[in-house]
């Protein structure tokens, strides 16, 4: 349900409708079908703790390989499916550089401006949310090219 914009926060009492105040500027509401789908998905607990121990080996591949691809300062991966890591020692463009990532080596990551504006220049961002073999497969083809 990526992108459907759902979910909660947890918050001290005191401050409960200071942040309702605050969402309802943020938005007004998700669809109606969208909110009786996330009902439905809180009945999968065991459908999605599967997905979580499945980004867990992901993102452990992820961290082993890496390194060995020449990605070796990588931000920690603790709340989302995502590694960043630093590009600096390689390009000051991000973009051109997954681009051309992309072009010779089918691997796709986002370039860190796409997320921040002023230091993004020098990093990218790493998903592992796909199946294990295609991240092994994502760092083979890493570690193979030369760009």
């Amino acid at each position: 349900m990526t992108g459907w914009r759902l979910g909660w926060a947890v918050v001290p009492e005191r401050l409960v409708r200071s942040v309702e105040c605050l969402a309802q500027n943020v938005y007004i509401s998700p669809p109606t079908l969208s909110q009786h789908a996330a009902v439905a998905a809180f009945g999968c607990v065991d459908e999605l703790e599967g997905h979580v121990a499945r980004y867990r080996r992901n993102r452990d591949i992820l961290l082993d390989l890496l390194p060995g691809a020449g990605f070796g300062k990588l931000a920690p991966a603790d709340g989302a499916f995502f590694i960043y890591a630093d590009i600096a020692d390689r390009t000051d463009d991000s973009q051109a550089f997954c681009t051309r990532l992309l072009n010779e080596t089918g691997v796709a990551l986002t370039p860190g401006v796409d997320f921040d504006p002023l230091r993004g220049h020098h990093t990218v961002r790493i998903s592992f949310a796909g199946a294990e073999a295609e991240m092994v497969e994502a760092a083979r083809r890493l570690k193979a090219w030369r760009g």
